[in-house]
């Protein structure tokens, strides 16, 4: 999209020799003011008014607490979104440059300014269906929380992370991660997300494996019927039940079958095993930035999984 390189996650700029440039110097912060230059920097202290301090390589830099985030003054965004920002990236504008009680400079900055810019000429013109880039910035039982753009949050619920069920978003994700999410519609002034559908189809995960191999999975869940395990984030078969076996465990098994008609894996458990180890990187099938409809299921499977993202005609 044509506004994004504006509009990136925090963090995105920080480490930018631009951003550094305009950082180094009084009169290059001020030039960045008379710009209305996005800038970022991190934050070292949120004071007792929550207000947030930045420091900035020429001076002080000063988030005053109503200018720290979009809804703060509103009351719709708790105060713990700034205090949790302390030791991490914040984008901003440079309002003015005052003096302190010892005549030392300081810059006045704003957050919610940039997040406004942002709500206005980026976030306002997504659609169902666009696909764009996120950073993960909080795990929670029921959802992925990321950062959109300059700071604005959104929400991948747990649902809608991977077709494959997990117990928790840290089975999928790491905190500051980079992803990518889609667009699944609005809801009082919020994006909503989905994300399972950028991870390919039945028949696309399918094919990266074969009869005959023994491949690596992880255990999501044991019913009275067979054993759920997972071989890929859209993709799981099912092993016949096996003693002292649990959900997160990690697995060698062997595929035994691949049933495109009945979306079915058979598959047989050679080991099991517990691992503590991190969340895979993400592989993306799917790598354009819009989607107007996904479909799951196979073309000769009985029933239909799809997703709908095109408007519909008036």
């Amino acid at each position: 999209m044509e506004q994004l390189s504006c509009y990136l996650p925090e963090g995105s700029l920080l480490d930018s020799p631009q951003n550094a440039a305009s950082l180094g110097s009084e009169s290059a912060l001020r030039e960045a003011m008379l710009t209305g230059q996005r800038l970022e920097a991190r934050v070292r202290v949120c004071d007792g008014s929550h207000n947030l301090h930045v420091d900035l390589p020429c001076m002080r830099g000063l988030i005053p607490r109503a200018e720290g985030a979009l809804g703060i003054t509103e009351g719709t965004t708790r105060d713990i979104a700034l205090i949790s920002r302390v030791n991490k990236p914040v984008c901003f504008s440079v309002l003015r440059i005052e003096h302190d009680a010892e005549g030392n400079p300081f810059a006045v900055l704003s957050r919610r300014m940039q997040q406004e810019q942002c709500k206005e000429g980026y976030i306002s013109r997504l659609r169902p269906g666009d696909v764009i880039p996120a950073r993960v910035t909080h795990l929670a039982p029921f959802g992925c929380f990321v950062d959109i753009g300059c700071g604005v949050p959104s929400l991948i619920p747990i649902d809608a992370i991977s077709v494959s069920r997990i117990s928790h978003p840290a089975d999928r994700f790491r905190v500051g991660q980079e992803i990518r999410v889609m667009v699944k519609g609005f809801e009082n002034g919020r994006v909503l997300l989905t994300h399972k559908e950028l991870l390919g189809t039945w028949e696309e995960n399918a094919a990266c494996f074969s009869p005959g191999e023994t491949v690596a999975g992880i255990v999501r869940s044991v019913e009275d019927y067979g054993i759920f395990i997972e071989l890929s984030p859209n993709l799981a078969g099912l092993a016949d039940l096996r003693p002292d076996v649990h959900a997160g465990q990690h697995a060698s098994v062997y595929i035994k079958s691949i049933v495109p008609e009945r979306m079915k894996i058979k598959l047989a458990i050679v080991d099991v095993f517990d691992d503590a180890c991190p969340p895979q990187p993400m592989h993306y099938f799917f790598h354009g930035d819009h989607m107007d409809e996904w479909v799951y299921t196979p073309p000769q499977a009985k029933r239909r999984i799809s997703s709908q993202f095109a408007v519909p005609a008036p």
